[in-house]
């Protein structure tokens, strides 16, 4: 797990190895999850609709499949001008 801004101040930490339980398939089964995990967790994660994330480095919702993936990354909206 990697995580970016003030998701990773929430946490206390920018990234962590996590034994994944079994049934969990996708990005939002991971977070809810890991919100179980530590208070911090349950900040970062409390309101599911100001979170991103990343498979492998690439963009995708919370919707998409964990299954073989070797990093997870958890971040705020990226904006740019």
């Amino acid at each position: 797990m990697v995580y970016f801004s003030w998701v990773r101040e929430a946490i206390g930490s920018g990234e962590e190895l996590v034994d994944v339980p079994p049934d969990t398939a996708t990005v939002g089964a991971l977070v809810d999850w890991l919100a179980t995990t530590s208070d911090g967790h349950a900040r970062a994660f409390a309101d599911r609709g100001r979170l991103r994330a990343a498979v492998d480095q690439a963009f995708v919702g919370l919707d998409a499949g964990i299954e073989g993936a070797r990093e997870v990354a958890i971040f705020p909206p990226v904006t740019g001008g």
